[in-house]
């Protein structure tokens, strides 16, 4: 499987990512910049974490408009799994492939600290190799992850399944815990917690390798060429 760690002037976790990917998870990757044409030849987008234009007007709100987020709503709505993590997450919300909206951190302050996160969907491209509602150690470090949307669009991530991480002692905020959430088509992935900063014991957790464990082992079942 080929993944693509899309980078934006301001990025800062895009090592970290292509480290996952490559070291821990050994699969292909490259960095791609954010004034690409086609991602075409890539099965995997990932939006590592950052900020993304200093997080100018609003985290995530200038780099919707790079050239490249064409290319991640293509992918998106050709089925191949788009995964935002943290300053990606909020640019997946700006750019419309997931609801919602983040707030500044219900404290007013930059929270850095491994979390435990309950996995409230295993049925999914990315939590697959999970346990329904294990808990897992996953950090975080962010200064506006307090998740909002309004109720009705609350009722609809609840009835569809569309809440995949929550947090069991919420840092932000966020409403109803939540802590990642997908697309309705569950192919897009959206999250404040650093899943690939949690892919060795030497990093204090191992519980976010399953995750992109989790993307390959169902891109593999679905790719699955027979003779």
């Amino acid at each position: 499987m080929k993944f693509a760690v899309i980078v934006f002037p301001g990025s800062n976790c895009d090592v970290d990512m292509y480290h996952a990917i490559k070291d821990e998870l050994g699969e292909e990757v490259e960095y791609v910049w954010h004034d690409a044409k086609s991602l075409d030849e890539y099965d995997g987008i990932l939006l590592p974490g950052g900020f993304s234009y200093g997080d100018y007007l609003r985290s995530g709100a200038i780099a919707r408009f790079s050239n490249v987020m064409d290319e991640v709503k293509k992918a998106a709505a050709a089925g191949k799994p788009v995964l935002g993590v943290c300053n990606g997450f909020q640019i997946l919300l700006e750019a419309g492939l997931l609801p919602g909206a983040m707030r500044r951190n219900e404290n007013l302050k930059f929270i850095c600290k491994t979390v435990n996160l309950k996995v409230a969907n295993n049925e999914t491209m990315f939590t697959n190799a999970y346990g329904k509602d294990e808990i897992i150690a996953i950090p975080v470090a962010h200064g506006e992850g307090n998740y909002y949307c309004d109720e009705q669009m609350l009722q609809q991530l609840v009835e569809n399944n569309q809440i995949l991480f929550q947090y069991e002692d919420n840092p932000n905020g966020s409403l109803q815990n939540i802590a990642g959430i997908s697309n309705e088509a569950g192919n897009v992935l959206g999250m404040m917690p650093h899943p690939e900063r949690a892919v060795s014991d030497i990093l204090g957790s191992a519980d976010g390798l399953k995750l992109f464990q989790s993307i390959v082992k169902q891109w593999r079942e679905q790719n699955v060429v027979t003779s």
